[in-house]
């Protein structure tokens, strides 16, 4: 792992109680895809932590370049050319508990992984009340993840792969981990972040960056419904790309491939000239 710069084994005893995030999951993180040990999407995802550490009032690392370094000598250490990156920025000092001797705001913790085999789709369950859309803190990417974490065990003990998060209006949010996309009538439409729903970076990606003639990529409300009557259904997240819904409460989705092959196509043509500017970049360092 990464600690502060140093690299260490993941066993090594670098936190201390003292330190105010760690009691209170007071800080932001990130989880990204390693590509030909490239970054993918780096500058999003900093963007991202940047935003959401403001809004929290969690000391961040001002150089993303600087940072990105670091975690690249993370990325070489463990020979994770192909693989999942996770950072967190940890807020060090404030509260009620803060320890004694601390002298550093904040801690940046990073560590890697092999890849996440999802297999070919998901068979996803419903949570009702999941998302308080109107919180000040509604899309922000917080260390206090234990809610989702409890959400999704829930969903696998009653033999699921996800579960789809309902806001407080009753209306499609997220998942878990991943925001998810219906194809209806031609049109692919995604919650809007009012739904309580992170601002995932390939869902960004898909309403910012593909374009193919002839679909439209857009953000409306959805309800359970329209997911189950819908010509294709998907979840998209950083270690997923595009991954298919099977199923939702039981019920089997289509999956009609009018789409979303189009779109799988496009990201990853996306991803390839990314990977290659990002690889010549890297290369002047």
């Amino acid at each position: 792992m990464l600690h502060n710069g140093e690299i260490l084994d993941t066993s090594a005893r670098t936190l201390s109680p003292g330190q105010t995030g760690v009691l209170n999951g007071w800080g932001v993180f990130s989880t990204l895809r390693i590509r030909q040990g490239v970054l993918f999407a780096w500058e999003r995802h900093y963007a991202r932590m940047r935003h959401d550490a403001a809004l929290m009032r969690v000391p961040f690392p001002e150089n993303a370049a600087a940072m990105r370094i670091e975690l690249l000598r993370l990325v070489e250490a463990n020979a994770a050319w192909e693989g999942t990156l996770r950072v967190a920025v940890l807020r060090n000092r404030g509260g009620q508990f803060e320890g004694a001797g601390i002298d550093r705001d904040y801690d940046t913790i990073a560590f890697t992984k092999d890849p996440t085999r999802w297999g070919a789709g998901c068979r996803l369950n419903v949570t009702a009340e999941a998302r308080h859309s109107g919180g000040p803190f509604a899309s922000a990417k917080i260390l206090s993840w234990s809610m989702n974490l409890t959400m999704l065990e829930e969903a696998v003990r009653q033999g699921y792969d996800e579960t789809i998060l309902l806001d407080s209006r009753g209306f499609v949010s997220e998942c878990t981990s991943a925001n998810i996309f219906a194809v209806i009538g031609g049109e692919v439409i995604t919650p809007p972040r009012i739904s309580g729903c992170l601002p995932g970076v390939t869902r960004a990606i898909l309403l910012e960056e593909i374009s193919i003639p002839g679909i439209r990529v857009f953000e409306r409300d959805l309800t359970v419904e329209d997911l189950k009557s819908a010509d294709e259904v998907f979840l998209t997240s950083s270690t997923r790309d595009l991954l298919p819904v099977l199923e939702i409460a039981g019920q089997p989705i289509e999956q009609k491939k009018t789409v979303m092959p189009a779109l799988q196509a496009a990201l990853g043509r996306f991803i390839e000239r990314y990977v290659e500017e990002a690889k010549l970049a890297l290369a002047g360092y």
